[in-house]
């Protein structure tokens, strides 16, 4: 094979292994074949069923770099320009004895230069003359390719599928569309689209996981039947993971937009009571704008009650800041998202449900023996709790019988709270399956006084 007797030029934002898999496509050779230009000592992550998973990325030396560019008859530069990773550097290969060697190793794409998705066949054809699969680091903002109608897919995840068609869907394409402007406000703003994104992705994921128990939802069902063809028929549980992100993307914009404006900002402090603190009721007209802006005026109320989501997480910095309330690292950053609060991946959710399929039954699992309702409820007396503890923050100034007044009623509060997700918690946990003695055991109680809880709890019920 002489170097560079074919050329194979890069996509913007394309992973270097793909480029790679590309260049040993133009010259009909096996991908081993080319890779073994480069010594490699590791292997690329595999799926469960075997497979290299579609976001392996290769990271190359400096002597591996012009064996990539000699191959592809393009220049070093040019590949700098075009390949996020190509410049990233790995110490195990650049440096010591053997760093003169064109060395490669294998990464995940998501650890080197962020989320890959696959690239669109026809966009990629037009532009290289390959009508073959390609990979591209595509923030999940950019998934959908306007000019054929396609939704892009996580590269990562055990599933055959490159991309979702949006034709009967036109709104998802509009808002990539709108997208462009929301960025530019956000910049404006001294904020970064990626976070004002993050955020908005992680509020309408959120409520995408709960909307199964809306009665009044009819967006969604009908938008994910046509991404999945027309008809999800009985594979709706998966249909609903791979469709999740292309179905809620026109929300997601919406929110993003609705965030940036400065007359959400002053509804969320009126609703908070300014610089006299009340709690926010189920007519928060914060919540309620929120609702409107997605096509759902009825969902204010839950929003309200959902005191645990990024959104109240949003609204609380904002609020803080403006009362210039001390506190940790990034307690008034209104676009600050906790880890736990990250929508769950495409490729995680499909791990899970696998994991169910082959446990004797999805039964096994916590969240398929415990409906969505227990579980928010559960989630929901845990941040109440969270949050009177947090209200303890700063309060040792004052007489000692207000100081000690303030700290037992919010202790007393959360303890209250805290029981009732304990009893929640283990009373799921019975019903599914798992002895009384254990579930007593972790819980730190005599059997006999959990069964007389649950008891009781049930007759509440």
């Amino acid at each position: 094979m002489a170097a560079g007797a074919l050329r194979t030029v890069p996509l913007a934002g394309e992973t270097t292994a793909s480029l790679i898999n590309r260049t040993a496509a133009r010259y009909g050779l096996p991908v081993a074949g080319v890779l073994q230009q480069w010594t490699c000592r590791n292997s690329p992550a595999r799926l469960d069923g075997g497979g290299v998973r579609a976001d392996a990325e290769i990271v190359l030396n400096a002597a591996g770099r012009d064996v990539l560019a000699d191959l592809c008859g393009v220049e070093p530069a040019v590949l700098a320009r075009a390949l996020p990773a190509f410049t990233v550097d790995d110490p195990k290969i650049s440096t010591g004895r053997e760093a003169d060697l064109a060395q490669a190793r294998w990464r995940a794409a998501g650890a080197v230069a962020g989320e890959a998705a696959f690239a669109c066949r026809l966009c990629t054809a037009r532009r290289t003359g390959q009508a073959v699969r390609a990979m591209r680091y595509l923030p999940r903002w950019q998934r959908v390719c306007v000019r054929h109608g396609w939704w892009l897919l996580d590269a990562d995840a055990d599933q055959p599928l490159e991309h979702l068609d949006l034709r009967s869907v036109p709104e998802v394409v509009a808002a990539q569309r709108r997208w462009v402007g929301v960025a530019r406000r956000a910049g404006r703003a001294g904020a970064e689209g990626g976070e004002v994104f993050a955020l908005a992705y992680a509020v309408v994921a959120r409520w995408w996981d709960e909307a199964p128990r809306w009665e009044r939802e009819e967006i969604w069902p009908h938008r994910l039947h046509q991404v999945a063809g027309g008809n999800a028929g009985p594979d709706l549980e998966r249909w609903r993971i791979v469709g999740r992100d292309a179905a809620i993307f026109p929300e997601v914009v919406a929110v993003a937009q609705a965030l940036l404006e400065p007359e959400t900002a002053e509804l969320a402090w009126q609703a908070s009571g300014g610089t006299r603190p009340r709690a926010r009721g189920a007519d928060d007209a914060f919540c309620r704008r929120m609702g409107e802006r997605v096509g759902r005026a009825w969902l204010g109320p839950w929003i309200a009650a959902d005191h645990d989501s990024p959104l109240h997480g949003f609204t609380g910095a904002l609020v803080r800041a403006r009362r210039r309330e001390a506190g940790p690292p990034g307690w008034g950053d209104p676009w600050r998202l906790r880890r736990e609060q990250q929508p769950a991946t495409m490729a995680g959710q499909l791990r899970v449900m696998a994991a169910e399929q082959q446990s004797a039954g999805s039964g096994t699992r916590w969240r398929a023996t415990v409906d969505a309702e227990h579980r928010f409820r559960i989630e929901q007396l845990i941040s109440e709790a969270r949050e009177q503890l947090v209200q303890l923050r700063g309060v040792h100034s004052g007489t000692t019988a207000e100081v000690a007044r303030t700290l037992l009623e919010h202790l007393g509060h959360s303890a209250a709270l805290i029981d009732q997700a304990l009893v929640g918690t283990a009373a799921a946990a019975v019903a599914a399956g798992v002895a009384l003695e254990d579930v007593a055991a972790w819980s730190r109680l005599p059997p006999r006084e959990l069964a007389e809880l649950l008891a009781a709890d049930s007759d509440d019920g």
